[in-house]
């Protein structure tokens, strides 16, 4: 069964841009290593210029052997380079009844 995740990444100072190109690769590399499911993924940016993302893994066992995969190793290194994971709760937007974003994708 697949597991729904959001999660948010806050872009580096001047890393905006480059964290918005790498989430175009995000989905489809997951997909290439058959780690997620076929549904697409949303992704949305908060009023500070957080983006949010919401998307399927596979399954738990997927999740697990993500940490163990070169590609997605690889792969989170670029995200160092340009985000900082936070949590939701962080985000202005989660104090609402019905948080809004801005669309990206």
């Amino acid at each position: 069964m697949g597991q729904i995740v959001i999660v948010a990444y806050k872009p580096k100072s001047g890393k905006e841009e480059a964290l918005k190109q790498l989430m175009k690769t995000h989905l489809p590399r997951l997909k290439q290593e058959r780690l997620v499911t076929d549904r697409e993924s949303i992704i949305m940016e908060a009023a500070d210029g957080t983006i949010i993302e919401v998307f399927e893994w596979l399954s738990a066992e997927a999740i697990a052997s993500a940490h163990h995969n070169k590609t997605v190793q690889q792969m989170w290194g670029e995200y160092a380079e340009v985000c900082d994971y936070v949590p939701l709760n962080t985000l202005k937007e989660a104090d609402d009844m019905f948080a809004g974003f801005k669309p990206v994708n």
